[in-house]
């Protein structure tokens, strides 16, 4: 991930949300971090086609899934991305509740968010999330 963009996926059927979270990321999650490639999905059937085309542990750096897009909500794309792909990205869930954090736990969710969605409580998440995925490769042995 040194020089690498940051592969993000960005999961949401709300073209508001998408702008929204595209907005706090920025260009770059952290000033060190190298650019944000950002990945977008109107559909859940988009993102699954698009990660079953990536080679194993190659899908991204980290997934941002609207827990309330329709039909298919966030919570249950990541219950399934967890079960069925090799070494899952971290996973940031978007909420619409604090009180659906729970629920969130049942997804596997590395994180969660409440939406609207603060710029600098999301982006620190991010920044989180991508630092333990970076800590979770460097332990794996291939």
């Amino acid at each position: 991930m040194a020089n690498s963009p940051v592969a993000i996926l960005l999961y949401s059927d709300d073209s508001t949300v998408r702008a929204t979270v595209r907005a706090a990321l920025g260009t770059r999650v952290t000033p060190s971090a190298p650019e944000n490639e950002i990945h977008e999905f109107a559909t859940g059937a988009a993102l699954h086609a698009y990660i079953d085309a990536r080679p194993a542990g190659k899908v991204a750096d980290l997934i941002i899934l609207d827990a309330e897009a329709v039909p298919e909500g966030g919570m249950g794309i990541a219950r399934g991305l967890k079960d069925e792909v090799f070494q899952c990205p971290p996973v940031l869930l978007l909420v619409a509740r604090e009180d659906d954090a729970w629920l969130a736990a049942w997804s596997r969710a590395e994180a969660v968010v409440v939406n609207p969605i603060d710029p600098f409580t999301f982006a620190h998440t991010a920044a989180s999330l991508l630092a333990l995925r970076k800590e979770r490769s460097q332990s794996h042995f291939v």
